[in-house]
């Protein structure tokens, strides 16, 4: 089992040779617009346009809690469109994310990452706007990613 590693440093420029996967939460609502998403959509604007064009085909794909997409960006650098977050505010049902969508997003990944000898970078998920809490995030990552010897890093914006 890989351990779990946490750097200072910007998620969306990962220092890591070889296949990188960049893995963040997105919400059900088709919303994009706040959070490390905006860092992301400086960067690329990939992963935004294929996140919105997946929302509105919801009809006729996979769209939902549990589903990603891997977008490439660079030749050596994906990132993953994970739906974790049922809405985008706290209201009387706690707050947006889904903790067993998170789980169902990771396993995925993890067979992504696995099948592609990828590590796989993030910050800390599901604990921004969705409202998460890390103690319950983090042994989600173990179980998933790390459980399958897949490099994690997480990015604490330094």
């Amino acid at each position: 089992m890989r351990e779990l590693t946490v750097v200072s440093g910007d998620a969306t420029n990962p220092a890591a040779k070889g296949p990188k996967i960049i893995a963040h939460v997105c919400n059900d609502l088709g919303g994009w617009g706040k959070g490390f998403v905006l860092a992301l959509s400086r960067r690329w604007p990939e992963p935004e346009r294929d996140y919105r064009r997946w929302h509105r085909a919801r009809a006729q794909n996979d769209f939902g809690l549990g589903a990603v997409r891997l977008v490439r960006v660079r030749g050596d650098i994906q990132v993953a469109n994970m739906i974790g977050q049922h809405g985008m505010r706290t209201g009387s049902a706690g707050p947006p994310i889904r903790y067993d969508a998170v789980q169902r997003c990771l396993t995925a990944l993890a067979e992504h990452a696995a099948q592609q000898q990828a590590s796989v970078h993030m910050p800390r998920i599901g604990c921004g706007l969705a409202g998460g809490k890390w103690e319950r995030i983090e042994p989600l990552i173990l179980e998933t990613l790390c459980a399958r010897d897949v490099a994690v890093t997480v990015y604490d914006h330094g």
